[in-house]
Protein backbone atom coordinates (compact mmCIF):
# COMPACT_ATOMS: atom_id res chain seq x y z
CA UNK A 1 0.00 0.00 0.00
CA UNK A 2 1.38 3.39 -1.02
CA UNK A 3 1.22 6.12 1.59
CA UNK A 4 -0.50 9.29 0.39
CA UNK A 5 1.84 12.28 0.18
CA UNK A 6 0.35 14.93 2.41
CA UNK A 7 0.59 18.66 1.78
CA UNK A 8 2.01 21.02 4.37
CA UNK A 9 -1.50 22.26 5.14
CA UNK A 10 -2.86 18.73 5.65
CA UNK A 11 0.03 17.91 7.97
CA UNK A 12 -0.51 21.21 9.78
CA UNK A 13 -4.14 20.35 10.44
CA UNK A 14 -3.13 16.99 11.92
CA UNK A 15 -0.39 18.65 13.95
CA UNK A 16 -2.88 21.05 15.49
CA UNK A 17 -5.25 18.18 16.30
CA UNK A 18 -2.38 16.55 18.19
CA UNK A 19 -1.56 19.80 20.03
CA UNK A 20 -5.19 20.26 21.11
CA UNK A 21 -5.30 16.65 22.31
CA UNK A 22 -2.10 16.96 24.34
CA UNK A 23 -3.09 20.30 25.85
CA UNK A 24 -6.61 19.13 26.72
CA UNK A 25 -5.22 16.08 28.54
CA UNK A 26 -2.28 17.73 30.30
CA UNK A 27 -3.21 21.40 30.57
CA UNK A 28 -0.59 24.12 31.08
CA UNK A 29 2.21 24.03 33.63
CA UNK A 30 4.50 21.17 32.65
CA UNK A 31 7.97 21.23 31.18
CA UNK A 32 8.43 21.61 27.43
CA UNK A 33 10.02 18.15 27.30
CA UNK A 34 6.82 16.51 28.57
CA UNK A 35 4.72 18.14 25.86
CA UNK A 36 7.30 17.19 23.24
CA UNK A 37 7.15 13.50 24.15
CA UNK A 38 3.36 13.55 24.11
CA UNK A 39 3.30 15.36 20.75
CA UNK A 40 5.61 12.73 19.26
CA UNK A 41 3.32 10.02 20.59
CA UNK A 42 0.21 11.64 19.10
CA UNK A 43 1.84 12.33 15.73
CA UNK A 44 3.18 8.79 15.52
CA UNK A 45 -0.34 7.51 16.27
CA UNK A 46 -1.45 9.53 13.24
CA UNK A 47 1.25 7.76 11.21
CA UNK A 48 3.20 10.98 10.69
CA UNK A 49 6.97 10.67 10.57
CA UNK A 50 8.18 12.79 13.45
CA UNK A 51 11.77 13.36 14.53
CA UNK A 52 12.80 15.13 17.75
CA UNK A 53 15.79 17.36 18.35
CA UNK A 54 16.94 17.53 14.73
CA UNK A 55 20.42 18.98 14.53
CA UNK A 56 20.54 22.07 12.34
CA UNK A 57 24.05 22.94 11.16
CA UNK A 58 24.81 26.44 9.99
CA UNK A 59 26.28 26.80 6.52
CA UNK A 60 28.59 29.81 6.51
CA UNK A 61 30.57 30.58 3.36
CA UNK A 62 30.41 26.95 2.31
CA UNK A 63 31.54 25.67 5.69
CA UNK A 64 29.11 23.58 7.74
CA UNK A 65 29.26 24.61 11.39
CA UNK A 66 27.63 22.77 14.25
CA UNK A 67 26.49 25.62 16.47
CA UNK A 68 24.14 23.59 18.64
CA UNK A 69 20.89 24.55 16.93
CA UNK A 70 18.18 21.92 17.19
CA UNK A 71 14.69 21.79 15.77
CA UNK A 72 12.22 20.58 18.42
CA UNK A 73 10.13 18.52 15.98
CA UNK A 74 10.35 17.90 12.26
CA UNK A 75 7.13 16.39 10.91
CA UNK A 76 7.11 14.51 7.60
CA UNK A 77 10.36 16.32 6.68
CA UNK A 78 8.16 19.31 5.85
CA UNK A 79 7.02 21.13 8.97
CA UNK A 80 9.18 22.57 11.73
CA UNK A 81 7.59 22.74 15.17
CA UNK A 82 9.04 24.74 18.02
CA UNK A 83 7.46 24.05 21.39
CA UNK A 84 7.39 26.64 24.14
CA UNK A 85 6.15 26.94 27.70
CA UNK A 86 6.30 30.72 28.08
CA UNK A 87 3.91 33.41 29.30
CA UNK A 88 3.61 34.71 25.73
CA UNK A 89 5.47 34.55 22.45
CA UNK A 90 7.96 37.28 21.77
CA UNK A 91 9.83 38.43 18.68
CA UNK A 92 12.81 36.14 19.26
CA UNK A 93 10.58 33.05 19.07
CA UNK A 94 9.26 34.12 15.68
CA UNK A 95 12.76 35.05 14.47
CA UNK A 96 14.10 31.65 15.54
CA UNK A 97 11.44 29.76 13.62
CA UNK A 98 11.77 31.94 10.52
CA UNK A 99 15.52 31.39 10.53
CA UNK A 100 15.08 27.63 10.87
CA UNK A 101 12.65 27.66 7.95
CA UNK A 102 15.09 29.61 5.79
CA UNK A 103 18.09 27.45 6.73
CA UNK A 104 16.20 24.25 5.87
CA UNK A 105 14.23 25.62 2.90
CA UNK A 106 11.06 24.39 4.59
CA UNK A 107 7.88 26.32 3.94
CA UNK A 108 5.79 25.93 7.07
CA UNK A 109 6.38 26.01 10.78
CA UNK A 110 4.41 26.27 13.99
CA UNK A 111 5.17 27.82 17.34
CA UNK A 112 3.14 26.00 19.99
CA UNK A 113 2.94 27.46 23.48
CA UNK A 114 1.66 24.90 25.94
CA UNK A 115 1.63 27.38 28.82
CA UNK A 116 -1.43 29.09 27.30
CA UNK A 117 -4.68 28.77 29.20
CA UNK A 118 -6.27 27.46 25.99
CA UNK A 119 -4.27 25.93 23.16
CA UNK A 120 -5.96 28.13 20.56
CA UNK A 121 -4.16 31.12 22.14
CA UNK A 122 -0.79 29.36 21.95
CA UNK A 123 -0.52 28.74 18.20
CA UNK A 124 1.44 30.76 15.69
CA UNK A 125 1.62 29.54 12.09
CA UNK A 126 4.71 30.78 10.27
CA UNK A 127 5.28 30.53 6.53
CA UNK A 128 8.37 30.81 4.36
CA UNK A 129 7.40 31.21 0.70
CA UNK A 130 4.39 28.89 0.94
Amino acid sequence: MVKKVLTENEIGTMLLEAAFEVHSRLGPGLLESAYKKCMVYELNEMKLKTVEEVQLPLNYKGMELNCGYRIDLLVEDKIIVELKTVDKFNDVHLAQLLTYLRLTNNKLGYLLNFKSSKMKYGIKRVVNKL
